[in-house]
């Protein structure tokens, strides 16, 4: 790891609410370079996963999705720890996914976002997209909020520009360790 401990900003919020749209603008709008990093650049991006060809057995989501979120958990880490600096958008579905993500990027400095969408606007981005499951978004919205306090939020209904200026201020005005950073274990 570099002697500087490298910066994630990770945007939390429910499917569709606009965080990959977000991290492009901040990406852009950024005088440092930060690398853009989801899980979707694995699930929908590049063909990784095998094709799900059973329901309960070894090629079932059930059975891939724990290794694929701690692998990729694992990739955060050892992408920051190699120096780069990072923005990241994820949906945080429970307290445990939550700890495990603070515990692995405890060495880092967290900027963590929560980025809102009102429901009717998430459902509408939901069908206009096409490659999610009509339902996500909402079943998102319902929990994905619960795990904060964050450091800073941002209203994706507004435009991305706007939101990417906001979050790039608060986060140059943000003190070290961030929320995010407390659940780390002995935090």
């Amino acid at each position: 790891m570099s002697d500087n401990p490298a910066s994630i900003i990770l945007l939390n919020g429910a499917s569709s609410a606009g965080k990959s749209t977000l991290a492009m603008a901040i990406q852009t709008k950024m005088d440092a370079p930060f690398l853009r990093f989801s899980l979707d650049l694995l699930l929908f991006g590049g063909n990784v996963l095998p094709p799900r060809r059973d329901k309960t057995g070894p090629f079932s989501w059930a059975a891939m999705r724990p290794r694929l979120f701690e692998g990729y958990y694992e990739c955060l880490a050892a992408l920051a720890g190699a120096g780069n600096d990072l923005i990241v958008d994820q949906i945080i579905e429970t307290s445990d996914q939550r700890d495990r993500l603070a515990d692995v990027l405890a060495p880092f400095d967290v900027f963590y976002v929560g980025v809102h969408c009102p429901l009717p606007e998430l459902e509408r981005r939901e069908r206009l997209r096409g490659d999610r499951a009509v339902g996500d978004a909402r079943r998102d919205l319902a929990f994905v909020h619960g795990f904060g306090p964050y450091d800073a939020e941002v209203d994706s209904s507004l435009p991305a520009d706007a939101n990417a200026e906001s979050v790039i201020a608060a986060w140059r005005m943000r003190r070290v360790p961030g929320n995010f950073s407390q659940t780390a274990s002995g935090g």
